[in-house]
């Protein structure tokens, strides 16, 4: 099999993904059910018909307006889709090689990753419907990879969690205020259970990093940056959870 076709079988299941996490984003937040509620307008409340459903497709034919009332449907929904498809191409490039096994776990993560960060960027918000399932994932796919007990990922999920609770305690006892959101204790014991206790401070590496070069953009683009200014960490290590799995610890 080549790669080119496991490129374009990765995109396409990207792309149907995309359509079901595009919609987890808006539904989620609003309290709506995301599994069997049909999919329908968010404006006019119709539903949609299958031929709408199509990903890509039905925005561009559509001219990212509803085919019944004629509202604006807004291009996050296409993008999504695109980047959802997007991951899956890249897990199919990065994990060839190494065979399926690798590539269907690095874009179930990717895609688990993606649905995540956007959740927090836009809500500061890590529900545990999205964050024990990455820990849950994470376990299963180093159980299937090394044929064995996932020890490493156990051992990483127990301190990942461990280490920013803490961290967040000790942060609220000196401060007097909530440094970081329940959610990202969860987050990181499921960055421990894909990448093991020794990849956990490259993620933090790799978080602070995209951190600080949002606060230098942020800067440099002139806008005000406060001490107490909400940042969605959770989106961060999201980040560094995929690039540590891509490319591995610094110094391995």
């Amino acid at each position: 099999m080549s790669i080119a076709f496991a490129c374009i079988l990765m995109g396409l299941l990207g792309l149907i993904f995309g359509s079901f996490i595009a919609a987890v984003t808006v539904r989620l937040p609003r309290d709506e059910d995301v599994v069997v509620t049909p999919s329908h307008c968010m404006s006019c409340g119709e539903r949609l018909k299958p031929w709408q459903l199509v990903p890509v497709l039905s925005w561009l034919v559509q001219r990212g307006r509803c085919a019944m009332c004629g509202a604006k449907v807004s291009p996050r929904y296409l993008l999504i889709e695109c980047g959802v498809a997007a991951i899956g191409v890249w897990a199919a490039l990065a994990g060839f090689e190494a065979g399926w096994v690798f590539v269907a776990a690095t874009a179930v993560m990717g895609w688990q990753l993606l649905l995540i960060a956007l959740i927090d960027a836009e809500n500061f918000w890590l529900p545990d419907e999205l964050t024990l399932p990455l820990i849950a994932t994470g376990l299963i796919a180093g159980a299937v990879i090394a044929r064995g007990w996932p020890i490493s990922q156990i051992l990483g999920a127990v301190a990942g969690f461990s280490i920013l609770w803490l961290l967040a305690e000790v942060y609220r006892r000196v401060r007097g205020r909530e440094g970081l959101g329940g959610g990202d204790p969860i987050l990181f014991a499921g960055a421990g259970a894909w990448v093991g206790w020794a990849g956990l401070p490259t993620v933090l590496l790799w978080a602070c990093a995209a951190g600080f070069s949002i606060v230098l953009t942020l800067l440099i683009t002139r806008r005000k940056v406060e001490m107490t200014q909400k940042l969605p960490f959770g989106t961060f290590l999201a980040i560094g959870i995929w690039l540590t799995w891509l490319y591995g610890p610094f110094g391995a």
